[in-house]
């Protein structure tokens, strides 16, 4: 296949260069020097290559796009209302203002046609890998002679930014590794970052660093009109089947503007004047905004037209397959519809006070096992901490291109190596594709360098599951470094994120039962490298409420509230006290988000007025006082030791803690008057 040029080529990048400076002119706000100068491979790759359909924009087997430069959605944005999708004219103009569907980035399920939300650098391009192991892994789980159901490509936009920041390495490291073909990256090289020139700052070869990681290089030395040069590095692209392309797309920022090739083009809108020189010198009237010649719609409207002609063989490929292989088919359809495995929670491990105790993050691995035989939706991984996090199921196969001897891309489990950051952002791209629930693993202190990918798979609303072991003083020798102290606060205090730290085996039970169950809410379990005895209080169906009643007391003088495994400790404490008189109840608390969730009787049956409640965990007091009036923690960072001395040392046992409960019952018998809950509050947000 060569390059036919097409009568509306030029009126279309030109339509699409002039629209970008008008929606950001308008906003005056907005990035137009991107949009710009990518206007041609748009242009090409959307009306040559591109395969969906508008009128569905979740048609499963879609190609799969995604602006790692997410502050250049203006033209994301152009390409969407020009191809039919949900975005009207109206919507460009309202381009940065409030409630609109145009916001300053990108944001999944808030614009209809966006696969991923960007913004940070560098999170597409890692989504942009995710996607594209989705890909190969349905693909080699369901395809069959004669049946090529799932083979989209995805493409990535990225710019300098995205290639300087670290996730991009780690994400384009492993794709590399993972032979994905399937991945095409177009990486707009405009030597331009909002310092200026990158030559201040990023002067490597880019394309021998992609040589290195196992990548394809291609390069067009003309993006701004090179059409013929664009597409044929595409449609190679797309012959190599056993690595990733990037091709490195030479352009000018701002291509057309009187400040084309500076930063001054990259963040900020065009001056009035430049706007209208800009439309002269592309034959647009100039005294018109927004202006769409019907050519340019007439040939977006034949895209759609070939996308929806494709979704339609599709649909037909896909019921002939139902046919020949109704097993696979079923279970295909239940993915794409996104039900999860009929009675799959039936498998739940459930305990006894009798069992013997063991580390919540060996319990984690109870439950993968139990669950993953009847769960061909769960693809997991570790940063090369398997052996540690517990993660891999017996029997399961590794996902590795089948060149290596090392699995295949049907297997279930990723070894991500040491990359938690790349690791996150696949993760979120696994869980856009549709039809995986992904779950990751590292120790809870380094889910912190995954933070950028946590937050955004909050913001997203993706369900991805992070196994996060060692997670307090309790990992013990590795000291400091490696006990985390200030982590759980800065999670719990991410909107739409499930923090969960379970006391027991019920409770870890409880927390993937939720995890699994939260289509579009992210979950941390926060797991112990110590073990912990199973409880007598606890069940299934109390710990699923984030919070319950793990020992009851009438007319109680104290309650401590507490979780993970400082709930037996809280308990031995609240004996020692009962054995002096003192009532004390026991609260575990596994999960904030959830057990804020739960009505307000029943918050106030568990955290009651009538009684002091103290808090006790092995890591930062912070954020406790929401539902304590007391808080025992930790007032700095850990030490280096066996665990059990560290807790001694930090005073976190039953008999400090016992200590510490009498005289907080002393406290407030002698300050006297009502003790109301602190979760009475004037209003909540």
């Amino acid at each position: 296949m060569s390059f036919v040029p097409s009568q509306f080529d030029d009126v279309s990048i030109a339509t699409i260069r002039t629209l970008a400076a008008d929606v950001v002119g308008k906003a005056n706000s907005g990035h137009p020097g991107a949009p710009m100068g990518m206007a041609p491979v748009a242009h090409v790759l959307f009306s040559r290559f591109f395969n969906a359909n508008p009128k569905d924009s979740k048609w499963f087997n879609r190609d799969r796009f995604v602006l790692s430069n997410g502050h250049a959605c203006a033209l994301q944005y152009i390409l969407l209302h020009l191809m039919g999708y949900k975005l009207s004219m109206d919507d460009l103009k309202a381009f940065r203002q409030l409630d609109s569907l145009t916001p300053g980035h990108p944001e999944a399920g808030h614009t209809d046609g966006i696969e991923v939300t960007t913004g940070p650098l560098g999170q597409g391009f890692g989504n942009g890998v995710g996607l594209a192991i989705a890909q190969a892994h349905l693909a080699a789980t369901y395809n069959k002679d004669g049946f090529d159901l799932i083979n989209n490509y995805t493409y990535v936009f990225c710019g300098d930014g995205c290639l300087m920041e670290g996730v991009a390495s780690e994400a384009a490291s492993i794709a590399g590794h993972l032979q994905l073909g399937n991945l095409i990256v177009i990486y707009d090289d405009n030597h331009i970052s909002i310092d200026g020139d990158t030559a201040v700052a990023f002067t490597e070869n880019v394309g021998q660093r992609f040589l290195s990681y196992g990548w394809q290089v291609l390069t067009v030395d003309n993006g701004d009109s090179d059409l013929a040069g664009i597409y044929s590095s595409i449609a190679e692209a797309r012959q190599e089947k056993n690595k990733p392309t990037i091709i490195k797309l030479k352009t000018t920022i701002g291509f057309g503007s009187k400040v084309q090739g500076t930063h001054g083009v990259h963040g900020s809108p065009l001056k009035a004047d430049d706007i209208v020189s800009l439309k002269t010198k592309f034959g647009f009237p100039s005294d018109q905004s927004f202006h769409v010649p019907q050519e340019t719609y007439f040939a977006y409207e034949e895209i759609a037209k070939r996308g929806a002609a494709l979704q339609q063989q599709w649909n037909s490929a896909l019921a002939s397959y139902g046919q020949q292989y109704p097993k696979e088919y079923a279970e295909l359809a239940r993915r794409i519809s996104g039900k999860l495995p009929e009675g799959w929670e039936k498998n739940l491990p459930v305990y006894k006070p009798t069992d013997a105790a063991q580390a919540s993050r060996k319990l984690s691995e109870i439950v993968l096992t139990a669950i993953t035989p009847s769960f061909p939706d769960l693809l997991g991984g570790s940063a090369d901490l398997t052996g540690s996090n517990l993660t891999k199921v017996k029997g399961t196969v590794d996902f590795q291109p089948p060149s290596t001897g090392l699995g295949s891309y049907a297997g279930t489990y990723i070894r991500y190596g040491v990359r938690e950051h790349g690791m996150g952002a696949i993760a979120n791209g696994l869980a856009a594709y549709g039809g995986i629930v992904p779950f990751v693993a590292t120790f809870l202190n380094f889910v912190s360098y995954a933070a950028g990918a946590v937050r955004l798979s909050a913001l997203s609303g993706h369900r991805v599951i992070w196994v996060a072991t060692h997670d307090s003083i309790g990992l013990g020798e590795d000291g400091p470094t490696h006990q985390p102290i200030e982590t759980a606060i800065h999670f719990r205090a991410t909107p739409n994120l499930a923090f969960w730290r379970p006391a027991d085996g019920n409770e870890t039970s409880a927390a993937y039962y939720v995890a699994v169950t939260s289509e579009s809410t992210p979950s941390i379990l926060s797991l112990s490298r110590q073990n912990l005895p199973n409880l007598a209080g606890s069940t299934i169906e109390r710990a699923v409420r984030g919070g319950y009643v793990v020992q009851e007391e009438s007319n109680e003088a104290l309650t401590i509230v507490s979780s993970g495994s400082e709930v037996t400790i809280a308990l031995d404490a609240a004996a020692k006290l009962g054995a002096e008189g003192i009532k004390t109840r026991v609260v575990s608390l596994p999960c904030w988000l959830v057990f804020d969730q739960q009505p307000e009787e029943y918050r106030l049956s568990v955290l009651r007025s009538g009684a002091p409640i103290l808090s006790l965990e092995a890591l930062s007091t912070a954020g406790w006082q929401k539902y304590s009036h007391e808080q025992y923690g930790l007032p700095g960072w850990g030490a280096s030791g066996p665990y059990q001395k560290v807790y001694e040392k930090f005073g976190i046992t039953g008999s400090n803690i016992a200590a510490v409960g009498k005289k907080v019952v002393e406290f407030y018998k002698q300050k006297g008057g009502e003790v109301v809950s602190p979760l009475v509050k004037a209003f909540t947000l």
